[in-house]
């Protein structure tokens, strides 16, 4: 019976002894589990910042899955193929439009006079100057019909010291005449355009006054335009001044 009391008391005492030790233990591992939670919402709650961070950023953007996306590379290479066939169109259709460009002919070779008008000599031996247009004696002839641009700028100047012989400016009238003469030449040419005045010179040794003109006008195959002028001794003769021309508008 005392033996039996005995074993009882040291099976108590061990016992007493053991249970602190596993306390600890099971405290530890509870702790343990709760800083590994936090870490984890810790992570997610940061990677859910930098989405949202870079979906407003403009970073992260929706793929449609329905269609095959290009690279860069691709998309330029198509843009630049379309672009490069829209001017090759641009430049194919600027060259069939018919079109005259011509400037004055040099030395000026002044024709004979008609009620005080002289009709103007162009220089029409260039290729460049004429589109699908022709040029004979002084006029431009159309070749495919349709509605046209015509145009003629005219500059006269007085220079004292060149010329030969004194000439009163004081009360000189300049004009510009555009003549549309029909294929059938059925009824006398038409003026399509007029410009005239008497300029206010100041009467110096050097003195310039320039016309410029023009309008829209229909115009059948062979129908032909041309230009004169009042006092044509004092034409000015740099090309860039004075030139006349045409273009089509549309059929």
């Amino acid at each position: 019976m005392a033996a039996n009391d005995y074993r009882a008391y040291l099976r108590n005492h061990i016992d007493m002894e053991e249970a602190p030790a596993r306390a600890p233990h099971t405290g530890s591992t509870h702790r343990a589990l709760i800083f590994g939670t936090l870490a984890v919402m810790a992570l997610l709650q940061v990677a859910s910042s930098v989405a949202i961070l870079l979906h407003l950023t403009g970073y992260l953007r929706e793929v449609d899955l329905a269609s095959p996306q290009q690279s860069p590379n691709e998309e330029m290479h198509s843009e630049t193929l379309i672009g490069d066939q829209m001017n090759s169109s641009t430049k194919d259709k600027t060259k069939k439009v018919p079109s005259a460009h011509l400037p004055i002919k040099t030395p000026i070779d002044l024709l004979p006079n008609e009620n005080g008008l002289t009709q103007i000599a162009w220089d029409g031996m260039k290729a460049e100057n004429l589109k699908r247009m022709k040029y004979k004696d002084n006029r431009i002839i159309v070749d495919s019909p349709g509605y046209y641009y015509v145009y003629a700028k005219t500059c006269f100047r007085y220079h004292e010291i060149h010329s030969s012989e004194k000439v009163n400016i004081s009360n000189i009238e300049l004009g510009q005449y555009i003549y549309h003469e029909k294929h059938s030449r059925s009824e006398p040419p038409t003026v399509l355009a007029k410009s005239s005045g008497t300029p206010e010179w100041n009467i110096k040794k050097y003195n310039k006054y320039c016309m410029e003109q023009g309008r829209g006008v229909r115009l059948e195959k062979d129908d032909r335009i041309y230009v004169k002028v009042s006092n044509a001794q004092l034409l000015d003769p740099a090309v860039e001044e004075t030139y006349f021309g045409c273009f089509k508008i549309s059929k």
